[in-house]
């Protein structure tokens, strides 16, 4: 009988031990995750009214992911320049193209499902200088100019941040304007 009672209670301490009661599974961290117009990882907006998909989510510390697009908050910060729209390639160094807008409702804005539209006519790209031929090289590899960083905030934590481009412009040569 007593040898029962041990047994007893040796079995209920190890299935309160197992269930894990008084640990709560809290956010670990940010996941922000996009999808649209990508070359290689680079994310673009190639024309009026194109979009990237923004996905935001809550990364808890039992692995498990909950989306919170929805209820997150977008911070975007314009890195770098707009390139020149006259084929001359030299809007790489920013002398023609000028700095790229500040984010809001009439650039590049993020609506409350995370989808980000190109309104601005800019171009955050360039195809890059072929060494042999001094030319912009063909077929184009495109190299960014400029970006908007965005990152979302959700419950006092900010994801990684995602670059994306804009090529929002029709080019006079003819590669365009970034990756489409």
């Amino acid at each position: 009988m007593k040898s029962t009672k041990i047994l007893a209670t040796i079995l209920a301490a190890t299935l309160f031990a197992s269930t894990g009661c008084g640990v709560s599974d809290s956010i670990k961290s940010l996941l922000l995750t996009s999808s649209g117009a990508n070359n290689n990882g680079f994310y673009n907006l190639p024309g009026v009214d194109a979009t990237v998909q923004l996905k935001v989510f809550a990364v808890y510390h039992s692995g498990k992911q909950i989306d919170v697009t929805n209820d997150s908050t977008w911070n975007v910060t314009p890195v770098g320049c707009a390139t020149a729209t006259d084929g001359s390639n030299s809007g790489a160094l920013c002398s023609l193209g000028g700095a790229l807008p500040p984010y809001g409702p009439d650039t590049v804005p993020i609506n409350k499902t995370g989808l980000m539209t190109g309104i601005v006519g800019l171009c955050t790209w360039i195809d890059a200088i072929d060494s042999t031929t001094g030319k912009p090289a063909s077929p184009p590899v495109w190299e960014y100019t400029g970006y908007y960083q965005t990152t979302a905030s959700y419950r006092g934590f900010t994801s990684q941040p995602v670059g994306i481009g804009v090529g929002v412009v029709a080019s006079p040569t003819a590669a365009g304007c970034g990756p489409a």
